[in-house]
């Protein structure tokens, strides 16, 4: 016999858990006294669960394992939330553990208590309270099935303290062997001839092809056939985009040169399709034609029809459509080619200029300089990610991690600490805007406290600059968006940290290059001026794209 909470904790190492990530409470006490007496799992102590929870997350999107964190009941439960949607939105693996008061008898009230396990249903995959602890191994092992299969999410458990503490002689249920079914041959030969009959077909790139296998499959694809190739978002970096015929991320709504790009084709071979992501293109009756390959089914609105489905294993599906394309000679790229070329050209202005505080486009450039191929760098949310996202080449996949399902504030710090327990030997960056890192901020101790190695860059415009810049296209008053910041430098100080300050723009690039080669934590504030992003982004690219 031996306790709920050493069986619960032996059920988690049977799914090969390495961390959680969390605050433990009062109510978890039992699960903790069971991790700190015979587990290998590594609690990972962190200052808010929201940055848990991201934490766990981001574990889960680099391996494709389910993240673990843990919170208590009530006001940890309800901190981890955004984190939950964080990853329900963006298909990355995450359980979430949350202790509750005693559920067979409580002489407290309601103190606390929430129904946590229906405030998760409407944003994981699964939730479930544990009432016996009979019941731990069949929960668990149901809870990460349903985490990691496509499309994987989030997924919750309540372990109440009085079933923690109970004796059990129950033992943990052993994953089964899977496999994902593979694409019938006639949607195969279907989108063969129709991409084989085509005249100019082009790759869309999307969330759900962000696969290792998958992606050394679509390299392969173009490699051999020749076809050009864009990216969503979060496809950055499924496919290296030095390559030749790499046409650009639709980091924006529309009109960029990506968009001309995808226009000028009269078939789309859409790859990972997620409809979490702003579409790069709307499909019309009687345009161009669509073949949709994906692990799940589309789902249909009036701009999104697609014509075939290759439906299974999206590395499978697209292996075999290599395999069977034969008839390719009459194809024609020759426009995209020449959009290629404008858009590149583009995109390379201005990263010369040294104007302080720091151009944008300069600030990408100096990065992706300073940043190895397997580099790691975790975006926050705001402004300055659509400029990494059209401007930064991702060489390999997950070395861009950017949020372009939630879209949250918060995530850039977490997220790069996580990118360096699962990769300690490569170079980590965060890069967030001031707004964002004040939000989990804090974690700074806490990568302190477990040796870190990471670079924290903070691109500081005292005002939440993307919010700003919206207001003032849809011409409203410069009003209620701006703030004074803290003392960074010696706020990382504070903390254990190094601290540094880039006072003119010739400094930042071997900032970059000592930080990142130095041990430890180091924060960079560096002043950025977006005063040119209408400018740039929307008036400039709209009149060049819009005259090819």
């Amino acid at each position: 016999m031996a306790k709920a909470s050493d069986l619960f904790v032996e059920a988690l190492e049977a799914e090969g858990v390495e961390y959680i990530f969390g605050i433990p409470g009062e109510e978890n006490l039992d699960m903790l006294d069971s991790l700190s007496r015979s587990s290998k799992i590594k609690l990972i102590l962190t200052r808010h669960e929201q940055a848990a929870g991201f934490m766990a997350a981001t574990y889960g999107r680099f391996t494709g394992k389910t993240g673990v964190c843990m919170a208590t009941l009530g006001p940890g439960a309800t901190n981890l939330v955004t984190a939950a949607a964080y990853a329900q939105l963006g298909g990355m693996p995450m359980l979430m553990v949350t202790g509750q008061k005693p559920v067979k008898k409580s002489k407290q009230g309601r103190f606390q208590i929430l129904d946590v396990v229906d405030m998760m249903g409407p944003i994981t995959k699964y939730t479930h309270q544990i009432v016996a602890s009979a019941n731990i191994p069949s929960r668990i092992r149901e809870a990460f099935r349903i985490a990691e299969e496509e499309k994987p999410g989030a997924v919750h458990l309540e372990f109440p303290e009085d079933i923690a503490e109970e004796q059990t002689d129950e033992r943990p249920i052993p994953a089964s062997a899977q496999r994902r079914p593979v694409p019938e041959d006639k949607s195969i030969r279907a989108a063969v001839d129709k991409i084989e009959a085509a005249k100019s077909p082009i790759l869309v790139i999307g969330a759900g092809a962000n696969r290792k296998l998958t992606g050394k499959m679509l390299t392969r694809l173009v490699d051999k056939t020749g076809i050009p190739f864009v990216t969503t978002q979060l496809g950055k970096g499924v496919v290296d985009e030095r390559h030749p015929l790499f046409m650009g991320c639709a980091a924006l709504s529309a009109g960029d040169f990506v968009h001309r790009a995808i226009e000028s084709a009269d078939l789309i071979i859409n790859v990972g399709h997620d409809v979490i992501e702003k579409p790069p293109f709307f499909m019309e009756v009687d345009g161009t034609e669509v073949i949709h390959i994906s692990f799940n089914t589309a789902e249909v609105d009036p701009v999104y029809f697609p014509q075939i489905e290759v439906i299974g294993d999206i590395a499978n599906g697209v292996w075999r459509i290599r395999e069977d394309i034969a008839n390719q000679a009459h194809w024609d790229f020759s426009r995209m080619l020449d959009i290629r070329a404008h858009g590149a050209a583009h995109e390379v202005q201005g990263i010369d200029d040294v104007r302080y505080p720091v151009y944008p486009q300069h600030l990408v450039s100096e990065i992706r300089k300073a940043m190895p191929d397997d580099g790691i760098i975790c975006l926050d949310n705001g402004g300055y990610k659509i400029w990494f996202a059209r401007n930064y080449k991702a060489h390999r996949p997950n070395t861009v991690l950017l949020d372009n399902a939630l879209a949250t504030m918060g995530a850039g710090l977490p997220s790069a600490m996580a990118a360096h327990l699962v990769h300690p030997s490569r170079k980590v960056m965060a890069i967030c805007g001031d707004g964002g890192f004040m939000m989990n901020s804090q974690e700074m101790e806490t990568a302190v406290r477990l040796n870190m190695n990471i670079v924290v860059l903070i691109l500081n415009d005292n005002s939440y600059g993307m919010i700003r810049w919206k207001q003032a296209s849809m011409g409203f008053e410069d009003w209620g968006l701006e703030y004074t910041n803290p003392d960074f430098v010696k706020y990382a100080e504070s903390y254990g940290a190094n601290g540094y300050r880039v006072e003119k723009t010739a400094e930042l690039g071997p900032l970059l290059e000592k930080c990142l080669n130095t041990k430890g934590v180091h924060l960079i504030e560096c002043p950025v001026d977006y005063s040119e992003n209408d400018e740039i982004l929307n008036q400039q690219i709209q009149k060049l794209s819009a005259a090819l």
